[in-house]
């Protein structure tokens, strides 16, 4: 799997993963501020931005990804952080891969199985009929039919890539990644317990973390720690990035 990257830095290697939907260009500014001291990749995951587009969407394979990725940059072990979809893949390479990785940063998400939420997102992401867009403006007047909120529209139309025949396409693989949105959901077997260093970061707006979700992930993870950020909701990258940056150096400088 040759997966999309960028680098930033140089030092200790840090890889980041992003959430459904999302591409690496979300985590750039993060990715520029700690390249003051480590080597930080940001990575597209598979079926979502400039990554190949396959059949198969779930955890073993997208830490495998992660795996090859790092062996095929010389990368021996890495700190690595994911956020929501990109956490979960970071839990399980921990999994598959503990001798891979470093110290661990799940940002907003548990190895919990999750009911979904992202439905209405589908149904406008599937609405869109590209081949009649002629100008980006359009695809976001389809989307608001279905999603109110312009920051959600925009995140989203960042996945809209012009053809160089003219028109527009996604750049995610969007029919897959809705036939294997069951996987996405899905649970991570933490099985055994990981003993890397360990920090979960959550918004302090968002729902997707519980104190439940806590007590069970210390069943989980021998060394962990827990974050709130203030006044950050589910994507705690954009709302808060400094104070997320002040969080990943204390924990990484530890």
């Amino acid at each position: 799997m040759d997966l999309n990257y960028k680098v930033f830095g140089s030092g200790e290697p840090i890889i980041i993963l992003h959430g459904l939907f999302g591409t690496l260009d979300n985590w750039q500014t993060v990715a520029k501020k700690l390249a003051d001291q480590y080597m930080v990749y940001i990575v597209d995951q598979r079926n979502h931005g400039r990554s190949p587009h396959v059949e198969d969407h779930n955890y073993k394979a997208m830490a495998e990804d992660l795996a090859s990725f790092m062996e095929e940059n010389w990368i021996h072990h890495a700190h690595v952080i994911g956020h929501s979809m990109g956490g979960k893949t970071a839990m399980q390479f921990a999994v598959d891969f503990p001798d891979m990785l470093d110290k661990l940063v799940v940002v907003d998400i548990a190895p919990k199985k999750y009911k979904g939420g992202h439905q209405t997102i589908f149904e406008a992401l599937l609405s869109v009929n590209l081949e009649q867009v002629q100008e980006r403006k359009e695809v976001e007047t389809q989307l608001s039919k279905y999603i109110d909120d312009v920051g959600v529209r925009l995140f989203l139309m960042k996945n809209l890539s012009r053809k160089k025949e003219g028109g527009f396409a996604w750049k995610m693989n969007l029919q897959e990644i809705y036939i294997n949105y069951s996987n996405i959901l899905d649970e991570i077997i933490i099985d055994p317990a990981v003993s890397n260093e360990t920090l979960f970061v959550n918004g302090g707006k968002s729902a997707y973390v519980s104190l439940e979700d806590q007590a069970f992930i210390k069943t989980c993870f021998t060394h962990v720690q827990f974050q709130t950020i203030a006044d950050a909701g589910h994507w705690v990258h954009a709302e808060q990035p400094q104070a997320l940056i002040h969080c990943l150096n204390s924990f990484l400088d530890q």
